[in-house]
């Protein structure tokens, strides 16, 4: 089971690249509500694609390596170039929220609650039609 990491900046030359935590747009989008209600700043960056079918958060470096969440992947950047810059770091994406609005990595923690939360009100909302 993971633990909850500080929130490392992944702006200064020393720090390590960021992980990418990728999930579907959907459950994306209402993570992302889920943590800006609670916090504005309990998200950090987040990236989208631009066929629109998946949003990426950047969460500290280290987090790949227990990040267990059913129906999203966790990719570790190191030595990939990955880090917090006014574009987009991942040709074919942009940026959802720009790391101008935000400095911190996502903590995993809070996200993996929001993403689990996010499953929850889908399928209740599926379930209704």
């Amino acid at each position: 089971m993971e633990t909850s990491q500080s929130n490392d900046p992944c702006t200064t030359p020393s720090a390590a690249p960021c992980d990418l935590v990728t999930v579907p747009t959907r459950q994306g989008l209402e993570a992302v509500d889920i943590l800006r209600r609670g916090a504005r700043d309990a998200v950090g960056p987040v990236l989208h694609d631009d066929d629109g079918r998946t949003l990426g958060f950047l969460v500290p470096p280290g987090t790949a390596a227990a990040w267990d969440v059913p129906g999203s992947t966790c990719t570790e950047t190191d030595g990939r170039g990955l880090r917090l810059a006014p574009d987009p770091p991942v040709e074919g994406s942009d940026w959802l929220l720009p790391p101008g609005d935000t400095d911190l990595a996502t903590d995993p923690a809070q996200l993996r609650r929001a993403l689990g939360e996010a499953a929850r009100l889908i399928e209740a909302a599926d379930n209704c039609r």
